[in-house]
């Protein structure tokens, strides 16, 4: 399929992503007392702008410096072939043991992800607790995964993808609704 016959709608403009960063600060600071415990731990790429963006309005609101660290989950995913040895991931450069570690991440989707980046966290410690921020659940999950902070719910079907753009990564700040076309369509075309 070619990338112009998908269809995009935008769901998130750069106004709409700050406002939703800037609630699930404050939902983290109600929720934990504060930021005093707090670690945010972005799951590599986009995970880890978003961690920082967290954190800075955390910062912002309290006056607390929360901890970042980036996470790559690689070596913990189960979509990888057997015979493929990925190299285990770096220790984590902040100590989590007892801590209330929030797991952030750009889309929420099968659960597939949240569940490696848990195994891959716990690597590093043991944390007091452990919490999961997503800027967009979108729905089917494959694993009794959920998210703890959501910036955005967004039901979509499968043949749809969520695709979330950071200025730190893409250059511009935004997100996307894509639909492939449908399978019945393709199948007609290429029967023709």
């Amino acid at each position: 399929m070619s990338q112009d016959s998908t269809e995009q709608k935008l769901l998130y403009n750069e106004d709409e992503m700050r406002r939703a960063i800037s609630r699930m600060a404050h939902e983290m600071l109600e929720r934990n007392g504060g930021a005093s415990d707090l670690v945010l731990v972005g799951l590599r790429t986009r995970g880890a702008p978003l961690a920082r963006r967290l954190a800075k309005r955390i910062e912002e609101l309290e006056s607390v410096e929360v901890p970042v660290a980036e996470l790559d989950i690689t070596s913990h995913r189960d979509d990888l072939p057997r015979s493929i040895n990925p190299t285990p991931h770096e220790p984590l450069p902040v100590e989590v043991e007892g801590r209330v570690v929030v797991l952030v991440d750009d889309v929420l989707f099968t659960g597939r992800t949240a569940r490696a980046a848990l195994e891959a966290l716990l690597d590093s410690g043991r944390p007091r607790r452990a919490q999961l921020a997503v800027l967009v659940d979108r729905g089917h999950r494959e694993l009794p995964i959920r998210a703890d902070y959501v910036g955005k719910n967004v039901p979509t079907a499968l043949n749809e993808s969520v695709a979330v753009r950071l200025t730190e990564t893409d250059g511009y700040d935004g997100v996307l609704l894509r639909r492939e076309p449908e399978q019945a369509e393709e199948v007609e075309r290429s029967s023709q």
